[in-house]
């Protein structure tokens, strides 16, 4: 992959920009400062960043693509509210890895575990899911 100045701001918005943007949210970003760089501009990279393994890419609960600057291994939560992605770190299930290939006699060489439920945020305001996995905001308007 050339480097280039577009790869090269592109790269460092997501790494600023650190609550795993799509690529409308990060091309906002990016545009305040660089209008010179268009939203396929951002599409494409933030694609081939995740194909080389620079970047990781993370599906939504709605199947929007999220993008993390972030490759060391690591969990996701995703809040089945409001769709917020958080960072959970990967030492958490040291022995997960080990235990999981003693189990299927088999060598992992990359993980993607993705937790989902209600963020504190959400929670404290009484935001939950009905069982038709509908949207119920049940906090006070």
């Amino acid at each position: 992959m050339r480097n280039s100045k577009q790869k090269d701001i592109v790269l460092l918005a997501l790494d600023e920009y650190r609550v795993h943007p799509t690529a409308d949210e990060l091309y906002q970003y990016i545009h305040k400062e660089h209008a010179e760089i268009g939203i396929a501009t951002v599409y494409r990279n933030l694609n081939k960043f995740a194909e080389k393994g620079i970047i990781k890419k993370i599906i939504g609960l709605d199947g929007s693509s999220h993008f993390d600057s972030c490759i060391e291994p690591h969990f996701h939560f995703i809040c089945n509210c409001c769709g917020r992605v958080y960072d959970i770190p990967g030492d958490i299930g040291k022995d997960l890895i080990a235990k999981a290939e003693e189990f299927t006699d088999c060598k992992i060489s990359s993980m993607d575990i993705t937790f989902r439920g209600l963020c504190g945020n959400c929670e404290e305001n009484h935001n939950i899911r009905d069982a038709n996995s509908e949207f119920l905001l049940t906090g006070s308007a």
